[in-house]
């Protein structure tokens, strides 16, 4: 229920998402993505933010030191001194129409990252893997808006998301290569104007997937039986993370609509942990 739900002083999104927990830092770190903005908040509630110049579809800390993004022009870094940026690998140079968009990195450091076009058409999009060595993998192609990824605890499945299926899909993954397989539904999510967005996975192994257009967060267990619903008072809820000391503290980012809380940044404590995010170890 929408009383479960704090909000977060922070600056409003038109289309927030991404967010990610740094633990070494105790800070969050999420996104506005048409306004080019970078943001991060330590455990205190001091924020900085940083106007990046393009789009950035996911941000994730860096092992060896700062930010790695993965943006318009491709999987870049990011000074947080200067915030100025650097391409680690080029993502489809040849389609200025795409850019990228959701993320995360696995319990090896490699970053999964997908794209979509501009105009949102089904079949655009791909989902690529940038290895630490910063070889580019393509995944999967003919993807239409590549969004949430996620693992089980154990690290031999992967969840995604491409919003246009209406479905949460999950993979056989092998943490030793990176390599998916055996793609099929986890859970049905949607219709219409209604759809899966971000997601992320707790430490028990639920997933938990926003509803873009249908103002909630969704739990479901790992069998993908819905367990529990959170409703948010934002038509566009965009995605979710766990963080905070104990990781008990679900974050939750929305974007620009209907609803009181719209572009606002949500926290709640759902009763369960999550995982820790991981860096780019590139």
């Amino acid at each position: 229920m929408t009383e479960q739900l704090m909000r977060v002083d922070a600056p409003v999104a038109e289309l927030g998402e991404g967010p990610v927990w740094a633990d070494g830092e105790q800070a969050l770190y999420w996104l506005d993505i048409p306004a080019d903005q970078v943001h991060r908040m330590a455990a205190g509630g001091q924020l900085t933010s940083w106007d990046v110049g393009q789009p950035v579809g996911t941000v994730v800390p860096r092992a060896s030191g700062g930010l790695a993004l993965a943006a318009q022009d491709g999987f870049m870094a990011m000074d947080q001194a200067t915030g100025t940026l650097s391409l680690l690998a080029a993502v489809e140079p040849d389609r200025p129409e795409n850019r990228m968009n959701d993320g995360a990195c696995d319990r090896a450091g490699r970053f999964f990252a997908g794209t979509m076009a501009d105009d949102e058409r089904p079949g655009a999009g791909a989902l690529y893997r940038l290895d630490p060595d910063l070889t580019v993998t393509t995944m999967l192609t003919g993807t239409g808006i590549s969004n949430g990824i996620g693992w089980s605890p154990d690290e031999r499945l992967m969840y995604y998301v491409d919003s246009l299926t209406y479905q949460v899909d999950v993979f056989d993954y092998d943490p030793a290569t990176g390599a998916i397989d055996g793609r099929r539904r986890f859970a049905a999510v949607g219709q219409g104007d209604v759809m899966p967005d971000g997601l992320t996975v707790d430490a028990d192994g639920g997933v938990w997937v926003a509803v873009w257009g249908g103002g909630a967060l969704l739990h479901h267990d790992p069998a993908g039986r819905l367990r529990q619903t959170i409703e948010v008072p934002a038509a566009h809820v965009t995605s979710c993370v766990f963080g905070g000391p104990d990781l008990d503290r679900l974050y939750i980012t929305t974007a620009a609509g209907d609803g009181a809380g719209a572009g606002a940044l949500f926290v709640t404590e759902p009763g369960v942990t999550g995982q820790l995010s991981h860096p780019f170890r590139g």
